[in-house]
């Protein structure tokens, strides 16, 4: 579920840019030709996985809850899981329940990952310049997985990933075109729907089930 062999990479990244007493935590789902990649910023200690003493899966918001609501009401999750994360506290994350979850994303083809792994204590925003030296790891990355779609969440993530100046307001339900060794993929731009991006969480919802019943 996985891109083992990028890890190192990231882990050297996070001892540059990241907590110290945090792990990075890495894309995980689908990684064989999924239907969408989704790109977003950097994971926080919100994330159970990102404790160096979690020995289970190191992927996306593990032990959160926002970003499963949103996955759940585009039918990327069952209901029974989706129950169970609603009533689990942070500390109620196993290992196993962490694999169950990403198994059924695996399942709907998708793939969940961050521009940066830089994992933070908070949310305080990351500079261009750190994007930017994940830039390069994020490109392999999506060569390994080669996904039909991308869906970038954001204007600071999309404009570094297209390389240029874009704004979610602008461009929602426009497609751009990422080229990457002479192989072409469909990037799409979603406001980003997590802390103070919930107040779009509407826009975001409606624009997510446009693109994916136009692709």
């Amino acid at each position: 579920m996985q891109v083992i062999k990028l890890h190192k990479e990231f882990d050297k990244l996070q001892e540059k840019y990241g907590d110290k007493t945090l792990d990075a935590v890495y894309g995980a789902g689908c990684i064989k030709r999924p239907n969408i990649m989704f790109v977003f910023m950097n994971p926080t200690a919100r994330n159970v996985a990102t404790d160096k003493k979690w020995k289970g899966l190191k992927a996306q918001w593990l032990g959160t809850k926002q970003v499963w609501k949103l996955f759940f009401n585009l039918n990327f999750l069952s209901e029974n899981i989706f129950k169970e994360i609603e009533n689990k506290k942070p500390e109620d994350w196993d290992y196993d329940f962490s694999e169950r979850v990403y198994q059924e994303i695996k399942k709907k083809k998708i793939y969940i990952t961050n521009l940066s792994k830089a994992t933070q204590k908070d949310a305080r925003p990351l500079s261009n310049s750190v994007f930017n030296d994940y830039l390069d790891l994020l490109k392999k990355e999506i060569l390994e997985v080669n996904p039909k779609i991308i869906i970038s969440f954001g204007n600071q993530v999309s404009s570094i990933l297209l390389n240029e100046d874009v704004r979610v307001s602008e461009c929602r339900k426009k497609n751009f075109d990422l080229i990457l060794d002479k192989k072409e993929y469909r990037v799409y731009l979603v406001y980003y729907p997590v802390g103070q991006g919930m107040r779009n969480i509407k826009k975001v919802t409606k624009d997510l089930r446009w693109i994916i019943k136009n692709n």
